[in-house]
């Protein structure tokens, strides 16, 4: 087996791991991929600090086996339900080899705008993002990242931190400032790219292309534009690297607290706090300085 695909994650896999996976999959083929990858870190104990189960990472590294020959998946319940060539199924591309950006085809953004899209986009989340998929509430706007129309990713940008004392100092505003106009910053809440996808640059690539087009989608979606964009990185897991190469800039980390947080009761890990500004001024647009209006970035 090749090596490189030994170690994901930050595990190291074991030949007897890859053999209790192996005989997983040819003993329970009527599970799910959910109850596989369940069954799987039970018996190889991938579990996080806290004893629970890494089931989203387990799931994308069977993807990994599964790509590479090694196991036999049940069909996603996405493919089952179009029969297979629906516009509904997914449309991935399953290469475990890096490529370069330049290699690839144009790399675009396509909203899930469609009752088939946006389930297609929640399975996504759902079976390979680190958190998962979490109802939204408010404002948001969901998108694939595709490249020759395959699927190598998704983004969701959704309503800002209610209160965040690094990013509320950085901009200079006052709490009715915030209050008033905390709907101009808009949450980068899920950045994923599918775990068989591996092109350098593309994430980087991804978050700029998002960055050039949210103002519009948002601005025809809920007829204003926002003027500031804001994420959280999970250090644990991540560096924030793809963000700082998008010319995101970094503020600091979090307290530990939830977005909607106010009294201090959600105990929560530690993030890096990284600002995107859509616009050169758009401190006085959040400080009710100057009106909210569409400009070009570079403005």
């Amino acid at each position: 087996m090749d090596d490189t695909i030994r170690v994901f994650s930050g595990r190291t896999f074991s030949p007897e791991d890859i053999e209790t996976i192996i005989w997983v999959t040819r003993t329970y083929p009527k599970l799910s991929r959910t109850e596989i990858a369940s069954t799987v870190c039970e018996l190889i104990g991938w579990v996080t600090p806290a004893g629970k189960p890494k089931k989203p990472q387990c799931a994308a590294y069977l993807n990994i086996l599964e790509a590479n020959g090694l196991i036999k998946l049940p069909i996603s319940k996405a493919v089952k339900r179009s029969g297979g060539n629906s516009e509904s199924a997914p449309r991935t591309a399953n290469s475990t080899h890096p490529a370069d950006i330049t290699e690839c085809g144009a790399i675009t953004l396509e909203l899930a705008d469609d009752a088939n899209k946006r389930r297609r986009w929640r399975e996504y989340i759902s079976e390979y993002h680190t958190i998962g998929y979490k109802h939204a509430y408010g404002a948001q706007l969901q998108y694939f990242i595709t490249s020759d129309g395959v699927d190598l990713g998704c983004l969701q940008f959704s309503s800002a931190a209610w209160a965040l004392q690094k990013r509320d100092e950085w901009i200079g505003w006052s709490v009715e400032d915030r209050k008033a106009r905390l709907n101009l910053v808009v949450n980068n809440s899920r950045f994923l790219l599918l775990p068989w996808v591996h092109i350098r640059n593309l994430s980087s690539r991804a978050l700029s292309a998002a960055a050039h087009r949210i103002c519009e989608d948002w601005l025809e979606a809920y007829c204003y534009a926002p003027v500031l964009l804001e994420t959280f990185v999970d250090t644990a897991f991540y560096h924030g690297t793809s963000y700082r190469a998008a010319n995101w800039v970094y503020l600091g980390e979090t307290q530990g607290r939830g977005r909607m947080d106010r009294y201090h009761e959600q105990g929560l890990s530690r993030k890096a706090i990284l600002m995107y500004p859509l616009r050169k001024d758009f401190r006085a647009v959040l400080k009710g300085e100057k009106p909210c209006r569409m400009v070009n970035a570079d403005e």
